[in-house]
């Protein structure tokens, strides 16, 4: 198959200005406030003014984050189908944080609203303060044996008869939902073995976030055998930040102008709660820059600058929209389907994308039509 992108939608608020990839990527956290401020709030009409554009511009859909930090993402996104037609939306959600039967009739109930647009984004979390928050207490390794009960069930119940379930974190008893057409499709990340294990026995899509083409290509031949030996095949996806410009050089000075915006005690603190998290995806992150600023490009137009002070994803392709593209072929040929990009601020990001990097793919004949909705 081709290419499929998805953009990013920011709701714990954007910015407006490039001046400092501390106030594009908000260090400290959100910019979602009790009164409601933040230099682009996150509304609904902020937001979906990025989700219209990104679909017009041929992206398939994009990715909703989970945190205490921005607002909740079934509820946003359940919105914002209501402004877009045919784009989906990939809704992070933590299991745990409610029982796989409600969560089995929350999605099919939107995905009747909707048209079919829902993708799952499984998240079982990676700080346990953030978990702590929400009144999880289950270490890691239990969290992730708790999303594949999860899983099991929500799965089971998509067949449309009644579910019994005995496990270590769930007891279900005659479960029952009205099921959809079509289940969304799951995506699950992470870098550890337990997370490879639960993507290869129910993912549908395996995401990575970008680190270099052989770090990939090894997670992808894990995953790959892992899924083999239960009998399973699925799709792989990929996590980037972009900045495309008309040349390199303007790509790069972009880059340096972000860099520049950043001080010694903001990327410390950063690196401070990086450092803290149990998450192997975030330890590999934080392994690329160590939080130098000296050498950034850990691959050919590989930018690993955004994570100096953005936990989660932090590298970003920066190149020309040639250049770009490349990229994209190269971890394409690797097995990489889909790929979910961002920029800051995100909606001028995505018109430079959508503008200058989607035509390229689609006269080297790469980029995939977005998947017709079953309904």
């Amino acid at each position: 198959m081709g290419v499929v992108l998805h953009w990013f939608l920011p709701t714990n608020g954007d910015s407006s200005t490039d001046l400092s990839l501390g106030n594009a990527v908000g260090s400290a956290g959100s910019r979602v406030t009790a009164s409601g401020g933040a230099e682009r709030a996150p509304s609904i009409g902020y937001i979906g003014q990025i989700a219209r554009s990104a679909e017009q511009l041929g992206f398939t859909g994009a990715l909703t984050p989970t945190s205490s930090w921005c607002e909740d993402a079934w509820v946003i996104t359940a919105g914002l189908t209501q402004v877009t037609s045919t784009f989906r939306f990939l809704v992070a959600a933590r299991p745990g944080l409610m029982s796989p039967t409600v969560a089995a009739h929350m999605a099919a109930t939107y995905q009747r609203i909707s048209g079919g647009r829902l993708l799952l984004n499984i998240v079982t979390g990676g700080d346990d303060a953030e978990q702590r928050r929400f009144g999880d207490h289950l270490s890691k390794a239990g969290r992730y044996a708790r999303a594949g009960e999860f899983l099991h069930v929500f799965r089971e119940l998509w067949e449309g008869g009644s579910v019994d379930f005995t496990g270590e974190h769930y007891d279900i008893r005659d479960a029952r939902i009205i099921p959809a057409p079509v289940r969304p499709e799951i995506y699950l990340g992470g870098s550890s073995p337990a997370a490879l294990d639960v993507a290869a026995a129910y993912a549908d899509v395996y995401l990575t976030w970008g680190e270099p083409p052989a770090a990939v290509a090894e997670k992808i031949e894990q995953v790959r055998r892992r899924a083999k030996e239960t009998g399973r095949e699925l799709r792989f996806g990929i996590r980037l930040h972009v900045i495309a410009r008309d040349t390199a050089a303007e790509a790069w000075a972009q880059a340096d102008r972000l860099l520049d915006g950043l001080d010694e005690a903001a990327i410390a603190r950063a690196q401070e709660i990086q450092r803290a998290s149990g998450s192997e995806g975030q330890r590999r992150m934080t392994a690329l820059h160590g939080g130098r600023t000296d050498a950034l490009e850990v691959s050919p137009n590989l930018w690993a600058g955004v994570g100096l002070v953005r936990g989660g994803a932090g590298t970003a392709l920066v190149g020309s929209h040639e250049e770009v593209a490349d990229r994209i072929a190269e971890y394409h040929d690797l097995g990489i389907d889909e790929f979910i990009l961002s920029g800051y601020p995100h909606l001028e990001e995505a018109y430079r994308v959508g503008e200058g990097v989607i035509p390229v793919l689609r006269t080297r004949g790469l980029l995939d039509s977005p998947r017709s909705l079953e309904v």
